[in-house]
C-alpha cells in the first residue's frame, strides 16, 4: 500500500499529509479491529480537534487495513440498480464510531454531499475520484475547487463540513474502508450546484 493522506477542508482545500514512521506503531503482531476500536475511543478522549484526532487516525486505519487480510474481503456486491452497497462491520449504539466498507459499480458514484462529521474513507480497490466542493451562500450554492483521485492504499479524511461526490473510475468496482464519527443529520446535505439548493438526507 502507499502512504498517501489527504486532507479535505471544510472550505473544500486539500492538503497532503505525509505519514509519520514515528505515529505508526510498528508489530509483527496482528493489529485486530477490537484493538483499532480501543485506540480510536481513547483519541476521541485524548484530541478535541477534529484535525487532530484525523492524523492521528489514519496511520491506525493503514496498520488496520495492512494487518487485517480479512477485510480485503468483507464487503458486499454492488446492487446493480443503484450501482453501491454498504456492509457495516461495526455500530454501536451510544459509541460515537461507524465502521464500514462500501462498494461502488464502475462509472457510478455519489450525489454531492457532506457528512456532518469527521470521516477517513481507504480505498482497498480500485480507483475512486473525489470532486471537492465549498458553499458559496448560506442557501446551498456550492462551487467546484478540486478533484483528488485515489488509488489503493490511499486515503483520504474529510472535516465535517467538507463537501464531496464520488464516482467509481476504470473497469472494476471500488471498494473503500470508511470510518465516521458521530453525524449530526440535521447539518448532512445533499447539494444541487444547477439550482443552488441544499436538502436533508
Amino acid at each position: 500500500m502507499t502512504s498517501q493522506d489527504w486532507l479535505v477542508t471544510d472550505d473544500g482545500k486539500d492538503e497532503t499529509w505525509e505519514e509519520q514512521a514515528d505515529n505508526l506503531e510498528l508489530s509483527t503482531n496482528q493489529y485486530r479491529l477490537y484493538r483499532f476500536l480501543t485506540d480510536l475511543e481513547d483519541i476521541l478522549h485524548n484530541f478535541k480537534s477534529d484535525r487532530h484526532r484525523l492524523q492521528a487516525i489514519c496511520p491506525l486505519v493503514r496498520r488496520l487495513l495492512t494487518s487485517s487480510e480479512w477485510l480485503q474481503g468483507e464487503y458486499l456486491e454492488p446492487d446493480p440498480e443503484i450501482g453501491w452497497s454498504v456492509l457495516t462491520l461495526y455500530d454501536e449504539p451510544d459509541f460515537p464510531l461507524t465502521v464500514q466498507t462500501v462498494a461502488w459499480l464502475p462509472g457510478r458514484g455519489s450525489p454531492i454531499h457532506n457528512h456532518a462529521t469527521w470521516g477517513v474513507v481507504a480505498l482497498m480497490s480500485g480507483e475512486e475520484k473525489n470532486t471537492l466542493w465549498r458553499r458559496t451562500d448560506n442557501n446551498g450554492g456550492i462551487q467546484k475547487v478540486g478533484e483528488i483521485i485515489l488509488t489503493p492504499g490511499e486515503i483520504i479524511s474529510l472535516m465535517p463540513d467538507a463537501i464531496h461526490s464520488v464516482e467509481a473510475l476504470g473497469e472494476k468496482p471500488t471498494i473503500s474502508f470508511n470510518l465516521y464519527g458521530e453525524t449530526n443529520y440535521k447539518q448532512r446535505f445533499e447539494f444541487d450546484p444547477v439550482s443552488g439548493t441544499a436538502e436533508n438526507f
